[in-house]
């Protein structure tokens, strides 16, 4: 691995390390004499009984580990709780269950997912105004918390899913839907309790928008039946979208009851993209590089996104605009992918397709001074095991040498398979977090003619 690849990987874990979901919510609770404290809010532990732990989330196991350390054994005793997870971040806790909602990277509602959500249900309901009830919310959450509506199944919101995600969808729009569809989020969940609430969430969204991240269990819905039904339309049609989601919505658009306001909740981000990016662009400058930040809201498609960020990188290497080399590019957010229309097998994720693009724009030359890495915070990209890619000058060579199209792979959003033959993929396993996508590009000074 070249110097200037390590670099890349060692900026990317460095925004991820900061945001580390355990250490996001140690930060933020406190238990100490007669108070607990969340956020800026104190609650007395004398008339407390329960304390309910429930949450959803890719986060959801780190979150949960926190919260209990943070509580301590003191407070320990009064606490009952369950987390959906994906499977691979389960691991025994001292009060809190962590569920295995889904299959990791199969990012889709499930009937484990159900179960839990149930089990979610049951447990809040349960408590009492002298209770006290904690969500630990984080990116991922709407696939793995899911509660369909009554008269909705689980089929359908699985069909409804699968089809916006793979017509490029934006999470905004496939979170309306699904909000929609669900008896737990768009403050469902909130609706269910009689309890005091207090709800932590880790930002996987553009701007952070609380009724968007898992959908907003614990936010009231902005949304109505009529935006769900505009996006189906938009990406969808009455081949496509099962007759029962149609009638179901058409018939709550025209309902004029008004839902149950929410009350006695308090909302806390404690952990986004933005903080991720600040503790990358502090260790490029430890390491010598002058930092460019693009911020934490690029959207776009991912092909597109890749090779704006390859000429981004060549403007540096050949007129040092906007920096001179050496050189970091530090880009948030998340694109979305629009899948081609084929019979022909496939994998991939987003980052493995921006840096498969990102790739292909650059030649062998250039990338003797560049690296473009790509990577989602939470360690999975599309279902696969990689948490993204990297377009670096060994990869390009070992493709050259294959005679592999990159043209080809892309056409057919086949990243995966061309980075595993070419020592593209960049893995790292589940982070326990989720703040979205981080990419780091790297432009070196360039090299003598040899």
């Amino acid at each position: 691995m070249s110097k200037l690849r390590e670099d890349a990987e060692a900026i990317w874990r460095a925004g991820v390390a900061v945001v580390d979901s355990q250490r996001l919510v140690e930060q933020v609770v406190a238990a100490s004499g007669e108070q607990l404290t969340i956020g800026d809010l104190s609650v007395p532990l004398a008339p407390l009984r329960r304390i309910a732990v429930v949450g959803t989330g890719k986060a959801g196991a780190g979150m949960a580990a926190g919260i209990e350390r943070a509580l301590g054994p003191g407070l320990l005793g009064r606490v009952t709780g369950w987390v959906n997870v994906p499977a691979d971040c389960v691991r025994p806790l001292e009060k809190i269950r962590l569920h295995a909602a889904r299959p990791a990277g199969v990012n889709e509602p499930t009937e484990a997912g159900v179960e839990g959500a149930l089990e979610i249900l049951k447990i809040v309901s349960s408590l009492d105004v002298d209770d006290l009830c904690v969500v630990l919310i984080s990116g991922g959450g709407s696939a793995l918390m899911p509660a369909p509506a009554e008269g909705i199944t689980l089929e359908e919101k699985q069909i409804v899913t699968r089809h916006l995600m793979h017509a490029g969808a934006t999470i905004n729009e496939l979170n309306c839907v699904r909000k929609q569809l669900s008896r737990i989020k768009g403050g469902n969940l909130v609706r269910a309790t009689k309890a005091r609430t207090v709800s932590l969430i880790i930002s996987d969204v553009i701007g952070d928008p609380m009724d968007i991240i898992a959908s907003g269990p614990t936010v009231p819905d902005t949304t109505t039946p009529a935006d769900a039904l505009a996006i189906l339309r938009r990406y969808g049609s009455k081949e496509t979208i099962p007759p029962g989601v149609w009638q179901f919505l058409e018939s709550r658009s025209k309902l004029t009851t008004v839902p149950q306001p929410i009350t006695r909740v308090h909302n806390f981000i404690i952990g986004n993209n933005d903080t991720a990016l600040e503790a990358s662009a502090t260790v490029a400058s430890r390491l010598g590089y002058g930092v460019v930040s693009m911020g934490s809201e690029n959207r776009g498609e991912a092909k597109d996104e890749g090779r704006r960020l390859a000429e981004i990188a060549r403007a540096i290497r050949n007129t040092s605009d906007p920096v001179a080399p050496p050189a970091c590019v530090l880009s948030g957010g998340e694109p979305v992918v629009h899948l081609a229309d084929t019979d022909q097998p496939r994998k991939g994720g987003r980052n493995q397709e921006l840096a498969l693009a990102a790739l292909d724009e650059l030649t062998p030359a250039e990338l003797q001074d560049i690296v473009v890495l790509s990577g989602g915070t939470d360690g999975e990209d599309g279902p696969t095991d990689a948490a993204g890619g990297v377009a670096a000058l060994e990869v390009k060579e070992r493709s050259l040498a294959s005679g592999l199209n990159v043209g080809g792979y892309l056409s057919l959003n086949n990243s995966y398979e061309f980075l595993s033959q070419t020592g593209g993929l960049f893995k790292t396993g589940p982070t326990h977090t989720n703040v979205m996508d981080l990419r780091v590009i790297l432009v070196a000074s360039p090299q003598p003619p040899r």
